[in-house]
């Protein structure tokens, strides 16, 4: 009731700080849509990474962070009473701390995609631009992680009733943070895995790597978890930690380049030399191939085929790929049209008494609509 009444009797200095204080967000909002009006045709220049960066990254939260800052402005002006006018400076005080945690936040993204920016990734020969970029995306993130716990630790000293419990709380810190750790274990590791893959960097973004025995490329590296596109769009979600303690194969750890093998099964009177002639024509005839590993040997012999092994190599995991279902259909397609005898068959032959065998033709002639008796 104290309030209401207060209300009554100050209605217009009410009345008056309600219309500065709209005022002041109609004016931020308009110097927001100046600020990223004019960012936008700036960063129309592709060379402004600055710009474009800013443009991205800045856009949606100096929706929220230029309003609170008019209000910061004008809030000293309203005349309102002390009781009412303290409580409403906090809580602009701590969105003003949030915002200055957002342009520390702003500031490593810009950094980022500067860093980013020097390093093309729609080469063949990209593995410095994963190499960089991998380090910049988790440590950019880890630095966030970090701002946003150092701004909640902030926000909440500022609450006089909160830093009076603080002090009771240190004094058993000792072990809070043995029994936090324990419960918050698979989050540690998983952070500092995230530190140690962006130092050592088992992996990088768009490596192509095996895991859990499905091939695809690294599409995310998170805090706590990575995601791996498949070569079908699937996306398996493994914790970071998974690339510290678990075995798994990279492709492209230190370089793009594969070679490629295609196996054939082929019979015995298959003429090598002319199927190796073919592989060697085959490579030179697709641009495929990198141009520098190309071979075909025998590289087992069972009993009813041989093993032939074809190598090629390529520019990268895809076109490996590719290029293995490119040599394997030619090689299949030369010996259907040449040597067609030397494809797999398997052989027999029935030795026997010849009067069974004559006896067999009598039966098989008689299905086949021969003489019957009658």
């Amino acid at each position: 009731m104290t309030y209401f009444s207060d209300f009554l009797q100050h209605w217009y200095s009410w009345l008056i700080a309600a219309a500065t204080v709209i005022g002041a967000i109609i004016v931020a909002r308009i110097v927001h849509w100046i600020i990223f009006y004019s960012l936008k045709r700036i960063a129309r220049n592709p060379k402004r990474v600055v710009w474009a960066s800013l443009l991205e990254h800045g856009k949606k939260p100096a929706k929220w962070i230029l309003p609170f800052l008019a209000i910061l402005v004008v809030l000293p002006t309203l005349p309102i009473a002390y009781s009412v006018k303290r409580p409403a400076e906090h809580v602009v005080g701590l969105a003003l701390i949030a915002s200055v945690a957002w342009i520390f936040i702003l500031f490593t993204e810009v950094l980022a995609d500067i860093i980013a920016s020097r390093y093309r990734m729609d080469v063949s020969d990209n593995l410095e631009a994963r190499r960089i970029r991998t380090q910049t995306l988790v440590l950019r993130r880890i630095a966030e992680v970090v701002i946003v716990v150092l701004t909640i630790g902030i926000m909440l000293l500022t609450i006089p009733n909160v830093r009076a419990i603080g002090g009771s709380v240190l004094a058993s810190a000792g072990v809070v943070g043995i029994v936090i750790g324990m419960a918050m274990k698979p989050t540690l590791s998983n952070l500092i895995a995230g530190i140690e893959i962006a130092l050592t960097q088992p992996i990088r973004i768009e490596d192509a790597v095996i895991v859990e025995n499905d091939w695809g490329w690294i599409e995310e590296i998170n805090i706590t978890y990575v995601v791996v596109r498949t070569w079908d769009w699937r996306r398996i979600v493994l914790p970071i930690s998974y690339f510290i303690e678990h075995p798994f194969q990279n492709w492209t750890k230190k370089t793009a380049n594969l070679i490629g093998a295609v196996y054939l099964y082929v019979d015995y009177t298959v003429p090598v030399d002319e199927l190796r002639k073919e592989l060697d024509r085959l490579v030179h005839a697709t641009d495929k191939w990198d141009g520098t590993v190309v071979g075909l040997q025998v590289t087992d012999a069972k009993e009813h085929t041989i093993e032939l092994r074809a190598l090629a190599d390529a520019k990268n995991a895809g076109t490996t790929f590719d290029l293995r279902c490119y040599i394997r259909e030619g090689l299949i397609k030369f010996l259907q049209e040449h040597y067609p005898q030397t494809l797999p068959k398997t052989r027999a032959e029935v030795q026997g008494m010849p009067e069974l065998t004559n006896a067999a033709k009598g039966a098989l002639a008689g299905v086949n609509g021969g003489p019957s008796r009658g």
